[in-house]
Parts: C-alpha cells; sequence; structure tokens
C-alpha cells in the first residue's frame, strides 16, 4: 500500500485550517446575527456572496481547463523543432508528466483565489439587482443618474473579470506551448505550430473584442473627468476623446476580426497591421488630440467653449448633495436690538451655550469619573423640555474603560467591570459662583433634579469605548457601581448577548476570540450570555456595512430613564455625473439613515429617513425588513433626531462655492465663500459648526438649529450664515441668510482681533495668564437674534499645571461696536442694552462716603432699604432673564439713589 506523499498531507492540513478558519467567524456571525434580529441581513449576503464564489471559481476553472487542456494535449509537429530550441528546457518527456500532474493543482489554486476576490464586489452585484431609477438625466447621453451608480459599475466589474481571465488564460497557454515545443525560439526565428497558432488567434480575438467592450464603456465614464475647469465630461472631452473612443472600438473590433481571418492564412500580418493602426490611433487619438484642442480651441476662448459644461457642473453638484434644496432668504443685519428685543427672544438667550466641549470635557473628568476606570469620551448637545421650558443641554457618558483598569485579566475585563454608568447632564448656560457646571444629573448613582426625568436604566454596556467582549449572568460578581469603600454588584436582567447554552459555542468563541477560558472556566453558566461588538459605531458597521455613518454618536435619555444611542447614516456614490467629489467621501451623499442603539439590551434598530434616495431603496428592497419607516420611530426618540455635523459641513463647504448659479460668476469666482477661520489653541483652523435654539427670523417659535457661517474668500467679514433645522416638522430644511454686500458685518476673526484690542480685556487677559493660570478662549457663537447678530464667547481660567480644573470666570459679548466682558452673560448684556448693571450702581452708592444729613436718619435708612429691595428685584429679573423688568426695576434703583444722594446734601 502506498503512503500519502507529505506534500499531500501537508495540502490536506492547510485546506482542514483553512475551512476551520472560515467556519468559526461565519458561525459566530451567524450566531450574533441572530442575537441582534438581523439573520436576514447575514443570509443574504452570504448567500450572494457564495453565490459569486461559486460562479467565478466554476467559470475560470472550466475556462482555464478547456484551454489549458487543449493547449497541452497539443503535440509539437516536428521532433527537430526541440533540437533547436534556443531556451535550454528540460525535454518533453520530463516536461509532460510534470503539466500532466500540476495542472489540476494549478487550476484549483487559481478558481479558488479567482472565487475569493469575487466575493469583495459582492456590493456592487447587489446594488446591480436592486437599483433604480434617479428621476434625473445625464447631460451627456440622456440615461438616468441611475445607470451610471448601479449598472455602469456592474459591466465595469465584469469586463474587468473577462479581461483578466482571457490575459491569464493566454499566458498560461502560451507557457504550456512554450513547454510543449508548440512554440520554439530557433536560429531561425521563432516556430509556431498550427494548432496553438490557431488557439492563441482565437483567445487573441477574445481579448480584442473584450478590449472593444471597455473603450465601449469608457465613453460613460468621461462624465467623471477631471480634464476641465470643472469636474466631468468638458469641452475636449466630447469633441475629442468621445469620438475617438468610439472610433477605437470599432477598430478593435476589426482587429478582432483580423485574428480569425488569420487563422487560415500564414503569416500574421494582418494582425500586425490592425495592432499598429489600433495603436497610433490609442496614442494619438487620446493623448495628443485632446491637448491639442484644448490648446488651440478651448483655451483661447475658454468661457465659451466651457460654458454649456460648467452649467452641467453646477446643476449635478447641487443635486449631488441637496443643495437645490437649500432656501434663500435675505438678513439685513440690523443694529436695532435694545431691551425688549431680548426680552421678545428670551429662550434664545437662556438656550446661548457658554459651556465649551473642549474645557467642560476636563471639567466633567475632574469632577464626576468618580473612579480611574471612567471615562467621559465626548460631551453631546441636544435639546429637551425641563420643567415645561425647552432647553438646551450637553449630555456625557460615564463609560467603562478596561485599559485604566488597575488589574486586567480575564475576571475583571470579561466578567466583572462589564459596564459604565449613568451620564452627566447641564444646561449650556449655567455656572454655579466658583465658575463652574450646573448639572441636573450627576454622581453614582445618578440623581436628577431640575425637572429632568429620573435615570432609571444608567447601565451602560454598549457604548463608545466597549472592549471586545464581556459575559454576563456568570457565577462572578458583576460590579454595578461604586459605593464609597464598598461596591454595589449587580446581575444582568436585559436581553442582550448570546447564551452560551452548549460547549461547541464555548468552543467557537474560543477560537474566535483566542481565550482558552472559554473552556476552562468555572464561572460560566447555560445561563450565561456574552456580549459582544459592543462598540456602537462597530455594532453597526457589522450589520449593514454598506452605509457610512457619522463619527459622532450622541446619547440620549428617554422619559422612561433609559440611555439610548442615536447615530447617523449615510449613502454615498462615486459615480454621480458631473457632481464635484469630495476626498474620502464620493461626489454624492444622503443622511437616509438614523440608527438606534440600546445602551443596556443593544438593540439595534435602522430607520429609511429619506425614502426619496434611491441608494437607500436599493438596500431597502435587497435587505426586507432592515430598514423600517422613520414613523415608526418612538416619539420620545423621534424628539432628539438632529441635523449631523458631518452632513452639514459637506454640504456648507460645497455651497460656499456652488450658491453661485451663474456660469459667469462661477467661471470668474466672483463670490467665491469660504468657512471662517480662527486661531483655536494656537492653531488655524475652519470653525465648528455649532448647535443652538434660536427663532429663525420669520419663524413664530424657537427651534433646535445647527448653525455656520460664510466670509467672502480672503476677506475676514460675514457674508451668509446657513442653518439646519432640526426640530419636527421642518427637519432636514437648510435655510441660508445673505447678509447686504454693500454692509459690513464683523466676522469671527475681526472680532476676535476687536476682543484683543480692547484695552480693558486685553489688560485682565494679560494679568491672567501671567499668574500661573492660563486663559481658555471658548468658542465664538454668533446668536441671529431678530434681524441683529450679537457674538459671545466665555473665557476660562485654568491652572497651568496638569489636570487643572477649567473654570468659566468671564463672558465676553459684543454687538456692532459695542464689546462687554462680565462674570456672567446676563451682566455683559446689560452692559450693552440695559446701561449700568444694578450691582454697579449699588457698589457705587455703599462705597459712598458717609455725610451728614438724613443718611442716619429714618427717611434715610427707608431710602438705604428701599434701593435694596429694588436691587433685590433688579437681580432676580437677571437671572430669569426678564429683561423688561431688570430695565424697569433699574431705572426705580437709579431713582431711589438719587434720592438718597440729595437727602446727604
Amino acid at each position: 500500500m502506498t503512503r500519502p506523499q507529505p506534500v499531500v498531507i501537508l495540502l490536506l492540513l492547510f485546506v482542514v485550517v483553512g475551512l476551520v478558519a472560515q467556519v468559526v467567524p461565519l458561525y459566530v456571525d451567524w450566531l450574533w446575527f441572530g442575537e441582534v434580529g438581523y439573520t436576514q441581513v447575514f443570509t443574504t449576503t452570504l448567500s450572494l456572496r457564495g453565490a459569486l464564489f461559486t460562479a467565478l471559481a466554476l467559470g475560470v476553472l472550466i475556462f482555464l481547463y478547456v484551454n489549458l487542456t487543449l493547449a497541452a494535449r497539443t503535440a509539437a509537429p516536428d521532433v527537430i523543432w526541440e533540437l533547436e530550441d534556443q531556451l535550454g528546457l528540460p525535454g518533453r518527456v520530463v516536461i509532460e508528466p510534470l503539466i500532466r500532474r500540476f495542472l489540476p493543482l494549478v487550476l484549483a489554486v487559481i478558481s479558488l483565489a479567482s472565487g475569493i476576490r469575487a466575493t469583495a464586489q459582492w456590493e456592487t452585484v447587489l446594488a446591480y439587482l436592486n437599483g433604480g431609477a434617479f428621476g434625473t438625466a445625464d447631460p451627456l447621453s440622456g440615461r438616468d443618474v441611475g445607470f451610471f451608480v448601479f449598472v455602469l459599475p456592474f459591466w465595469r466589474l465584469v469586463h474587468g473579470w473577462a479581461t483578466t481571465l482571457v490575459t491569464a488564460t493566454l499566458v498560461l497557454t502560451l507557457a504550456i506551448y512554450v513547454l510543449q515545443r508548440s512554440l520554439v525560439l530557433t536560429t531561425r526565428g521563432p516556430r509556431l505550430a498550427a494548432g496553438a497558432r490557431t488557439h492563441l488567434l482565437a483567445l487573441g480575438a477574445v481579448l480584442l473584442a473584450l478590449k472593444a467592450v471597455g473603450f465601449w464603456l469608457d465613453r460613460f465614464e468621461l462624465v467623471f473627468s477631471p480634464r476641465g475647469i470643472v469636474f466631468g465630461a468638458a469641452y475636449s472631452d466630447i469633441n475629442g476623446s468621445l469620438p475617438v473612443l468610439g472610433a477605437l472600438a470599432v477598430l478593435s473590433v476589426l482587429c478582432a476580426a483580423a485574428c480569425l481571418v488569420q487563422i487560415g492564412r500564414p503569416g500574421l500580418r494582418f494582425v500586425a497591421g490592425g495592432l499598429l493602426v489600433l495603436v497610433l490611433v490609442w496614442v494619438g487619438g487620446l493623448g495628443l488630440y485632446p491637448s491639442l484642442l484644448q490648446r488651440f480651441r478651448v483655451a483661447p476662448n475658454e468661457f465659451a467653449a466651457e460654458r454649456p459644461f460648467i452649467e452641467h457642473n453646477i446643476r449635478m453638484t447641487r443635486q449631488a448633495y441637496g443643495l437645490d434644496r437649500i432656501e434663500e432668504r435675505e438678513f439685513p443685519a440690523e443694529e436695532t436690538l435694545d431691551a425688549r428685543a431680548l426680552d421678545r427672544n428670551l429662550t434664545t438667550i437662556r438656550n446661548i451655550r457658554l459651556w465649551d466641549h473642549r474645557p467642560l470635557l476636563r471639567t466633567y473628568g475632574q469632577l464626576q469619573e468618580i473612579r480611574t476606570y471612567y471615562k467621559f469620551v465626548d460631551v453631546d448637545n441636544d435639546r429637551y423640555t425641563v420643567a415645561g421650558e425647552y432647553r438646551q443641554l450637553m449630555l456625557s457618558p460615564r463609560e467603562l474603560s478596561s485599559q485604566h483598569l488597575q488589574s486586567r485579566g480575564w475576571i475583571n475585563e470579561q466578567l466583572t467591570f462589564t459596564h459604565g454608568y449613568g451620564v452627566v447632564v447641564g444646561p449650556v448656560n449655567r455656572v454655579t459662583p466658583e465658575g463652574l457646571p450646573d448639572f441636573f444629573v450627576k454622581d453614582i448613582p445618578p440623581a436628577a433634579s431640575g425637572g429632568f426625568p429620573k435615570i432609571t436604566r444608567p447601565e451602560i454596556y454598549f457604548g463608545e469605548l466597549s472592549n471586545d467582549f464581556v459575559i454576563v449572568r456568570t457565577k462572578a460578581q458583576e460590579l454595578d457601581y461604586p459605593a464609597g469603600d464598598q461596591n454595589v454588584y449587580s446581575r444582568y436582567a436585559g436581553r442582550g448577548g448570546i447564551p452560551l447554552s452548549s460547549w461547541l459555542r464555548k468552543l467557537a468563541f474560543a477560537a474566535r476570540f483566542g481565550e482558552k477560558s472559554f473552556l476552562l472556566s468555572d464561572d460560566l453558566t447555560p445561563d450565561s450570555r456574552l456580549m459582544m461588538n459592543r462598540a456602537v459605531a462597530q455594532r453597526v458597521r457589522h450589520i449593514a456595512p454598506f452605509f457610512r455613518y457619522d463619527r459622532d454618536p450622541y446619547i440620549v435619555v428617554t422619559p422612561d430613564g433609559r440611555l439610548v444611542w442615536m447615530l447617523d447614516g449615510y449613502t454615498t456614490s462615486t459615480r454621480y455625473p458631473y457632481s464635484d467629489p469630495v476626498q474620502g467621501v464620493g461626489n454624492y451623499i444622503r443622511n437616509s439613515v438614523k440608527v438606534t442603539i440600546d445602551a443596556y439590551d443593544g438593540v439595534t434598530t435602522f430607520y429609511l429617513a429619506d425614502p426619496t434616495d434611491p441608494i437607500a431603496r436599493a438596500y431597502a428592497t435587497a435587505f426586507p425588513g432592515l430598514l423600517k419607516p422613520f414613523d415608526t420611530m418612538p416619539r420620545e426618540l423621534r424628539e432628539h433626531v438632529r441635523y449631523p455635523e458631518d452632513f452639514f459641513a459637506i454640504q456648507a463647504r460645497k455651497y460656499a462655492t456652488y450658491h453661485m448659479k451663474d456660469p459667469q460668476v462661477f467661471y470668474n469666482k466672483e463670490d467665491l465663500w469660504s468657512i471662517p477661520r480662527r486661531s483655536i489653541e494656537g492653531r488655524d483652523r475652519e470653525m465648528e459648526p455649532y448647535y443652538t435654539i434660536l427663532r429663525l427670523p420669520g419663524e413664530k417659535k424657537e427651534e433646535f438649529v445647527l448653525l455656520t457661517l460664510f466670509n467672502p474668500s480672503r476677506r475676514d467679514n460675514m457674508i451668509a450664515w446657513l442653518g439646519a433645522r432640526s426640530d419636527p416638522p421642518n427637519y432636514g430644511r437648510l435655510v441660508v441668510y445673505d447678509l447686504p454686500k454693500q454692509k459690513l458685518v464683523f466676522g469671527p476673526r475681526q472680532l476676535d482681533a476687536r476682543i484683543d484690542q480692547d484695552p480693558v480685556i486685553s489688560q485682565q487677559l494679560t494679568l491672567w495668564n501671567q499668574r500661573g493660570s492660563s486663559v481658555i478662549r471658548g468658542s465664538l457663537l454668533a446668536i441671529p437674534i431678530d434681524q441683529s447678530f450679537i457674538y459671545v464667547q466665555p473665557l476660562f481660567l485654568a491652572a497651568s499645571e496638569q489636570g487643572a480644573l477649567p473654570e468659566l470666570r468671564r463672558v465676553i459679548v459684543a454687538y456692532g461696536n459695542q464689546i462687554a466682558m462680565e462674570p456672567t452673560l446676563e451682566q455683559s448684556l446689560a452692559r450693552i442694552f440695559g446701561g449700568r448693571p444694578a450691582g454697579a450702581a449699588a457698589a457705587e452708592a455703599a462705597a459712598a462716603p458717609a455725610r451728614p444729613g438724613l443718611a442716619g436718619t429714618d427717611a434715610g435708612r427707608q431710602l438705604g432699604q428701599r434701593a435694596l429691595e429694588i436691587f433685590s428685584r433688579a437681580q432676580e429679573a437677571l437671572r430669569r432673564g426678564d429683561w423688561a423688568a431688570y430695565g424697569a426695576e433699574q431705572k426705580r434703583l437709579e431713582e431711589a439713589l438719587r434720592g438718597l444722594v440729595e437727602s446727604r446734601r
């Protein structure tokens, strides 16, 4: 009995290990998709990838087998050829057995590799099978945009596969003919057997026919040409490249026909002549001719030649980024604000954000992390109705960071320290007397106040910092939260996680995570559940990798006290004709998906936010049940849907250029805008968009708006501002407010310069910076009120040493030519809109020297008591933001103080 050869044993071992390496992740993923409720997504994707693998592997195997077997069986016509061979190869007696032995193995390896590579293109095939029409025609060919987004990529993919296969087959076939001596290099020149010649010419004809198809498809790719002054097909593309590509397609077909004709004729004259003409037309027609056309026809009169294509670029770019939906309004930027106007906009004033994200995150970390293993990753802005008042709040979840555990290991990382705990919530504008943030929710366990709902389910098993996996419902104690010197332990009561109900599952997870403790630990029970893919961004990408996602998930506290993550999803494409691309994104984007993830159970739900998006509709068709109608989102979560910053920033940058709809203005860049830049932490950066609550001009009530500003290009004054509305029923609507071009409206950089030049402010900042402290200048916010702007910038003071606690010490308010810096926003506003603050008047009276007269009499005491009462009422009105009452009390205080002064004379 023959023993199996070592090579065969190693090969079989390699196959077994490879199968196990594939089966284990598939089994684990199947369990996980079943736990999250998206088995259909997993099976649809797996079946499509399996179909692609099978089709490509079989197709490659059959095509290669037929051609290579034919080549291997074609004998050399004359033994003399082998003697004349100049390559010095081994004889056919040696070569032929080797070919017969290893050819099946080579075919199998190539087929398997081709099938595996094909599975990576499943999204292209899925889009082709489920894509629909956009309802917009391409200006060049008149085809619907859906052809370029869904159909053309699939055709290019199939064409690429076919071309690669035929080329590889031609090369391998040629190699076999050389080894078999059907093609030899002799002293008299190359000699080719008749059968080999016929076979190679037939393959060449197929390859040239495929090249003709490629040239024909290249005609459609011109709409993505970067050659012209704008993205998309330009004059030289349409009048130069387009006809040449058609001619090349015809020439390629003729060359393929020449190959077939040459089979019945001696020599290679027809093929060589055809290929020579093809190469000359290719190089000259696609390289030289368009350049000459651009130089001598387009350049002398560029705008007239390129005008139609500039119009196409403007129209298609505006459509691709949703800029055509932006409503344009005028904003006069008047300087007519007074105390009564502020009183009419109390909700806006009370929701001006004073706490900047960066210093606030440091402050939260110092005050509320409680333990070293708890971390605040980010601070999110959202709006809530608290005690009947519409408020902008800042929220930050307290997450568990396993990297900061004092002792790491299987027990601590996977069984004991399993979740974060609670959130910190505070209003954006309230400050304690010590300059620290005020809280609506704080501490462990979370203590709510001020009318904010009580947190009933504070555990965060799914967050932004979550590690690979944890196991709950084990025999080990699971830390719930620390309480002084003791710890409070709990047992998970939710429905999240995969049950470890069998030995096979434990074995699969041990192999998946490389952790033997799954098999050896005594803490695991049949009731134990494994939670994996716990990081919210990773979780949603694992379920639906075909969407792009926003970089900032944000936490929502529901009225019943649960914590739910919300994340925005985007559909993108690089295939929108004529649309100007964004690096790393593409040239089409829609915010079509909203995702919610329960922080306790991990329940993940996808909602279709934009049913008009054809790409989102294609995925909804491919995966029924994945995208739920947006109206089915619970009302308490719909109230917290917000316009995403990443999408808004992309739209704003594009709108800075593509608000110019006139091609002449666009060509000359006469009205080019830019996002304002400021020096932030010593570096020059673009201003970030910011959320605020305000009443848009012409609207009746305040709403949650994402806002950004525009400057004219290379200038610092403000020219417009863009707002994205987040509250229903106006969610998703964008409004741009154009400022008068004949009027100077200060921009952020100019305001920064004016603040630096103010002698009182600059002196105070210099003094603080010289006393072992550092001044942190917060975000400069432009707040539209009625038809005017006020600018607000908080100032934070922090000690220079590491770990210092930033404190909000001053608030700068600018309006028109006036600038005020006071300890509070109310006092700064009062300096500008209400005369001297009541506190300053009272201090002046208290500091006045005592004089003989009525100051010590009953009448003097009565006047002083009255002034104190008025001052108290004014301060209370100031805290409430009641500017009308504040102004009235201030006038009364002035009268009382005058009476007191007169009584002293």
